[in-house]
């Protein structure tokens, strides 16, 4: 499956063979990835990504979280979907990143815009939650842009090492905000 943002950005449904220009993308980038996302660390081959990408593939197309590869003019630039999905409640979570020298050009609060109209309009959910690490302002300012709600902090939300958990601030979108 394709979305479709504009004439050169599209969001490709994640595939086996993605998982070479996802580890380099991760490789490459990792002190600048690495600071907020916590999977950066235990990524240190490219067997680990085909291992996500499996486990993404492996469960009933009915059943799979939507997970995406963003893509500008066909290239590989960044990763965005869901995790957590709960459709008897109709909610989910979504969760993104993007190489540094794309930031900042508005990709991802497009590629974020366009996820949440295909979550409310083909998914038919009526949550979507957006979970920023404190102080992760780039992260921050695309649910602020796209009007989410800012509904508070999760402390210590998620494990970054061992021994550091990042609080997080969550942020909420409902069908009916649109």
């Amino acid at each position: 499956m394709i979305l479709n943002i504009n004439s050169t950005i599209t969001l490709r449904q994640i595939r086996m063979d993605d998982a070479i220009d996802i580890y380099q993308a991760i490789d490459q980038q990792r002190d600048y990835l690495g600071e907020w996302l916590p999977f950066v660390g235990f990524t240190t081959k490219v067997e680990v990504t085909q291992a996500f990408i499996s486990s993404v593939l492996k469960v009933p197309v009915e059943e799979r979280e939507c997970v995406f590869t963003i893509r500008k003019e066909g290239h590989f630039i960044g990763v965005i979907g869901f995790r957590d999905t709960d459709k008897a409640n109709r909610k989910t979570e979504m969760g993104y990143w993007l190489l540094k020298e794309h930031q900042g050009h508005g990709i991802m609060t497009q590629a974020v815009a366009k996820l949440c109209e295909f979550a409310f309009e083909k998914l038919a959910l009526n949550r979507v939650q957006i979970k920023c690490a404190v102080g992760n302002v780039p992260s921050r300012k695309i649910p602020q842009r796209l009007n989410f709600t800012y509904e508070g902090i999760e402390r210590a939300g998620e494990r970054f090492s061992e021994k550091v958990y990042y609080d997080l601030e969550v942020y909420s979108k409902l069908k009916c905000d649109n």
